[in-house]
């Protein structure tokens, strides 16, 4: 393992740990966004960990270009590189090194808006263990992703819950109930699940974050979100008191096919495409 940092400039209020494996395309303008984030006076600033896993490409060398850009703004930037790759033991790695309670874990093809980050600071400051992700906008380029996400966006855990797909927060407390990430395939479900629905927050900025492009692709990480569900139930069942997740109701389905029928269709195509197809393979992709 190898890292190297900009400038410490005092103890960090909050850690972002960033995991990004061949992300070379995208590590800049997630950085880029992460910079241009508000950030209050009275607090100190935070510290951005990019831990490169098993990287083929310049994804470290891209994210260290960062390095002056963050100190200027009296924040820490560092960069550890892992020969391995694995998104778990990537967070685990980021963890290690982490100097504040309070932590951000946010994928690299995120895109943070400018008020999230001060947001999730200031929703982790509350009393309590505390889970905080932003208000979701799913992006998507080719028909099928659109026509898919028109109808994801309506379903009651993406309207009334708190995904955190892509990004997800907690502070120290919270960190606390578990020790390192487990190997399964959704972090974000394991995460999201050690806390109660009282607990969780979604703070008002939203972020953006991308699905994948083309049926196939659709289809495969569709796959895998699934099984990853169904993992964490299986081998933290107690964490399944947690779960909020409302069913879509026969007449929510009806509204949805009426009013946008050819998204209904595209959505449920896929969900039963997953069905009718065997499981995904060991590896996680977003399908790009």
């Amino acid at each position: 393992m190898a890292s190297d940092e900009s400038r410490f400039c005092g103890s960090p209020s909050v850690s972002v740990i960033l995991p990004a494996s061949n992300e070379s395309a995208l590590i800049g303008a997630c950085l880029k966004a992460l910079l241009a984030s508000d950030w209050p006076g009275d607090a100190p600033g935070p510290e951005v960990i990019v831990v490169a896993n098993g990287c083929r490409d310049d994804t470290a060398a891209r994210a260290r270009a960062f390095g002056d850009d963050f100190a200027s703004r009296g924040w820490s930037l560092q960069v550890i590189e892992r020969t391995e790759g694995g998104k778990l033991a990537a967070l685990n790695a980021g963890d290690a090194v982490a100097r504040a309670g309070n932590r951000v874990y946010l994928d690299a093809d995120v895109t943070v808006s400018k008020p999230l980050l001060s947001q999730l600071h200031a929703a982790l400051s509350r009393p309590g263990a505390r889970y905080a992700s932003g208000r979701l906008r799913i992006t998507a380029h080719g028909w099928v992703a659109r026509a898919y996400a028109r109808t994801w966006r309506q379903v009651p855990f993406m309207t009334g819950g708190v995904p955190g797909c892509g990004v997800f927060a907690v502070n120290a407390e919270g960190r606390a109930r578990w020790q390192d990430f487990p190997d399964i395939i959704s972090d974000d479900t394991f995460v999201r699940l050690s806390f109660t629905p009282e607990e969780r927050s979604a703070v008002p900025a939203h972020y953006e974050w991308p699905i994948a492009e083309g049926l196939p692709a659709l289809v495969r990480v569709r796959r895998r979100q699934d099984a990853g569900v169904a993992q964490v139930g299986a081998l933290y069942p107690r964490l399944l008191g947690n779960d909020d997740k409302l069913p879509l109701s026969a007449m929510g389905k009806l509204r949805m096919a009426l009013r946008d029928p050819i998204g209904f269709a595209v959505y449920t195509g896929v969900a039963l495409l997953v069905r009718m197809s065997p499981q995904a393979g060991p590896d996680w992709s977003r399908g790009r």
